[in-house]
């Protein structure tokens, strides 16, 4: 278990009682940025262009330049680009991602940046299947992948490399699953993984490749909330994914139509208190 934020400044915290999840609406992209009740700050992926750097100058104080802890679920354009335009700007604590080779421009960005952010005092996590980060009374807890993938080559998509997240925060859960498909889906039902959450973040913006009924059922959601753009090629979110939905009585919150999405915790329970 990394402990990393026990004694961060403790002296100009103030504990707000609530956990804010927000489900930012970044186009064909994924973005999710927390505030812990201690007030951290944590992002998961970054969105397919900078519009992520507009989103935190409303969420996040005007001379608040630094994020506790950035997770990259997977280095894809739509998750990775507004990281990039972030590292550019603020100073990162703690960056937890894969470490798989791609053979893009944008990667070789990304390793260049994840470089100065190193030099300038980030530390760098892999991501691996209980790899555990605590931030106060919250947790972030690693799921997926089973094993180290540093160094592996991905030649076509890393979707299925995707650092799946569970954010814990007493009784309530938020399971990120960033573009996970069916295969990996299966894996983490094979591992008997603890799945159950509160709030599912949809794979792969509601790909009918992901988001099985075996994988509903195991993790058995009250809200389902799908990143996505308005104008997408791919057809996104698919009816056979939006029918598994329905028929498993789930809650679903699109970006595509709701906007920015602000789920709150106490610990005890949920409630969406802000779409815009």
């Amino acid at each position: 278990m990394l402990n990393i934020f026990a004694f961060k400044e403790v002296f100009l915290l103030v504990n707000s009682g609530e956990l804010k999840v927000y489900f930012l609406n970044v186009g064909q992209g994924d973005s999710a940025f927390i505030q812990t009740p201690q007030l951290h700050q944590i992002l998961i992926d970054g969105g397919p262009d900078s519009t992520i750097l507009s989103k935190l100058q409303i969420l996040m104080p005007v001379r608040d330049k630094t994020i506790d802890v950035v997770v990259l679920s997977h280095p894809e354009k739509d998750h990775l680009m507004g990281i990039l335009a972030l590292l550019q700007r603020y100073k990162i604590d703690y960056v937890l991602w894969t470490g798989v080779v791609r053979d893009t421009a944008e990667y070789k960005e990304w390793i260049k940046l994840l470089e100065k952010a190193k030099q300038e005092g980030a530390k760098i996590l892999i991501a691996k299947a209980n790899l555990r980060i605590k931030a106060g009374q919250v947790a972030i807890n690693t799921l997926y992948p089973f094993e180290y993938l540093e160094g592996e080559i991905i030649k076509n998509t890393s979707n299925d490399s995707s650092v799946v997240s569970k954010i814990v925060f007493g009784k309530s859960s938020f399971l990120f699953t960033g573009d996970i498909t069916s295969r990996a889906e299966k894996e983490l039902l094979n591992k008997e993984s603890d799945l159950a959450s509160d709030v599912l973040k949809v794979a792969h913006h509601g790909s009918k490749y992901s988001t099985s009924d075996d994988f509903l059922k195991s993790v058995n959601p009250e809200i389902a909330v799908i990143s996505v753009g308005k104008k997408n090629s791919y057809g996104h979110p698919t009816s056979e994914v939006l029918q598994r939905l329905e028929n498993f009585g789930i809650k679903v919150l699109r970006t595509d139509t709701e906007g920015d999405i602000e789920i709150v915790s106490d610990g005890n329970s949920i409630n969406v208190k802000n779409t815009r």
